[in-house]
């Protein structure tokens, strides 16, 4: 059973797509190979790399003499993995991978994808003992969280270099779901945030003078690494009425 799909640059159909299962390969590269990939340009070596299949993740092999090439989580928020030249075996951990290839001035990319990733249950299986402490404790139906999710919906929606929005947009953004926002309000719950998740100290500890530089881009940093905020959480910003109806 197959476990890998890869998706030629342009692929218009299904049938285009290449799988292989647990143990096979495929190679990529300007050559023909068959049953490879055939990336037709004249900056990719003849033999670029190569694509090993294993149970529900892949790794990728590295052939070029001088290129590092990038394989970047689409859905993430700036996730990748960077493979040096030479490298052999990365293993690639994404559930859906985009692997660019630096080309004569130019970026091309295919996708791979791993769509056979497995969870195990996070039940605590009746064990004894005091629950485990959680590592961010958020509360969802606050307007900090609200705050939070205005920050980073534009890299939840598939923009991971977008930048952060200004404190007079998040205003705008939440106004629908909480009329009286305020810029000050806004400041306020970032400030909090940032002394909630720990990025800067509380203000008992906190030195005259101290101040915290981009506060806004570590908030959202930390937030989207650890998924402290998922797109599904955006439903905080919809008017009132509208997560009702629901």
């Amino acid at each position: 059973m197959y476990s890998i799909i890869v998706v030629p640059p342009s692929c218009g159909s299904v049938a285009e797509q290449l799988r292989i299962g647990t143990g096979e390969r495929i190679e990529f590269g300007r050559a023909e190979s068959g049953g490879g990939l055939t990336i037709a340009h004249a900056g990719v070596p003849r033999l670029a790399g190569e694509i090993a299949a294993h149970r529900t993740f892949w790794l990728l092999s590295n052939l070029s003499e001088d290129q590092t090439y990038v394989v970047e989580n689409p859905e993430g928020a700036g996730e990748h993995v960077k493979v040096a030249p030479g490298r052999v075996d990365a293993p690639v951990p994404f559930e859906l991978s985009r692997v660019t290839l630096p080309a004569a001035g130019d970026l091309l990319s295919f996708d791979v994808w791993a769509p056979r990733h497995a969870f195990r249950s996070v039940d605590r299986r009746a064990l004894d003992g005091a629950g485990t402490v959680p590592a961010f404790a958020l509360d969802r139906t606050k307007r900090y969280f609200a705050v939070l999710a205005a920050l980073c919906e534009r890299r939840l929606r598939g923009e991971p270099r977008a930048p952060l929005p200004a404190v007079e947009e998040i205003v705008e953004r939440l106004r629908p779901s909480w009329p009286k926002v305020s810029r000050s309000a806004v400041y306020w719950n970032i400030d909090y945030l940032a002394v909630k998740l720990r990025l800067r100290p509380g203000p008992e500890a906190a030195g005259p003078g101290q101040r915290t530089h981009g506060k806004k881009e570590s908030l959202a940093s930390l937030a989207l690494r650890f998924d402290l905020v998922r797109e599904d959480d955006l439903l905080v910003l919809a008017p009132v009425a509208s997560r009702a109806e629901r």
